[in-house]
């Protein structure tokens, strides 16, 4: 399966990648800062017309409203474009997310980082592989040492979670703060050893399931600000490298939500 996921991650890159910097249509879903385009879509149709075809019997959850609901034990959980805003105004990161989850738990993921053609994979128990090279999480132990990211939501105006003041405490703790704008890269990075650590909140689950675990299979733990154990529905995600965990749950913790 883990071969299908990624030639089809690779036939909707391909749409994102010969609309970039073309003309397109915009819409507006929630608010001015979610966005749609016509790419998005086309991207979604050609994943779900593959599900539908190959595996008819099986759930999906689109990002785009796609879904099917046949009462299957398997759930394809698809983001066509996680990036949309970096894609609509130039910015090349953003990436197509597949997970595909057995009786809620996700046992294969592919996201395909488009603009630099990187296609991360798991599946689960087997590791975390780039382009089929293994990865592995960094071996950074202090958050001082450390290179983070994050994101914000759509509402981010309200402040949810205190994330401003999250955002600024982290920042002056660790190395750096980044915000790249793909929460499927950021988990990727992750996995790679290029960030040490991940956070933020109210994410979807097309923007979790795929790379939550390969952050996982490479070495990293997921989990909510608390430490906990969370799920792809979840709305407060910390993904690291496992050594600076603690740590950054107990910096978020002094400044609370």
């Amino acid at each position: 399966m883990i071969e299908e996921i990624i030639e089809i991650s690779k036939q909707a890159g391909a749409i994102i990648r010969d609309g970039f910097g073309t003309q397109f249509n915009i819409e507006f879903k929630s608010n001015e800062n979610n966005l749609v385009t016509e790419i998005d879509k086309a991207s979604e149709k050609t994943i779900v017309d593959f599900i539908r075809k190959k595996y008819p019997s099986h759930d999906i959850l689109a990002e785009e409203g796609s879904e099917v609901k046949n009462d299957s034990e398997y759930l394809w959980v698809v983001d066509p474009l996680d990036g949309t805003t970096n894609f609509a105004h130039g910015l090349p990161i953003f990436s197509v997310s597949i997970g595909v989850q057995k009786n809620g738990e996700t046992i294969a993921a592919v996201v395909y980082d488009v603009m630099r053609d990187v296609i991360y994979s798991a599946e689960k128990g087997s590791g975390s592989f780039a382009n089929a090279e293994k990865i592995e999480v960094s071996k950074t132990d202090r958050i001082e040492q450390s290179l983070l990211v994050t994101g914000f939501p759509y509402n981010v105006a309200d402040n949810p979670e205190g994330a401003f003041e999250r955002f600024i405490a982290l920042t002056k703790k660790s190395r750096g703060m980044r915000r790249l704008g793909s929460a499927a890269i950021d988990f990727c990075y992750i996995a790679s050893g290029v960030f040490d650590g991940f956070w933020e909140v109210y994410l979807h689950p097309w923007d979790i399931c795929g790379g939550k675990l390969i952050a996982e299979e490479a070495g990293g733990i997921v989990t909510d600000f608390e430490g906990n154990a969370i799920n792809i529905f979840s709305k407060k995600i910390l993904a690291s490298n496992k050594l600076i965990h603690n740590q950054i749950i107990e910096v978020m913790n002094e400044v609370g939500s």
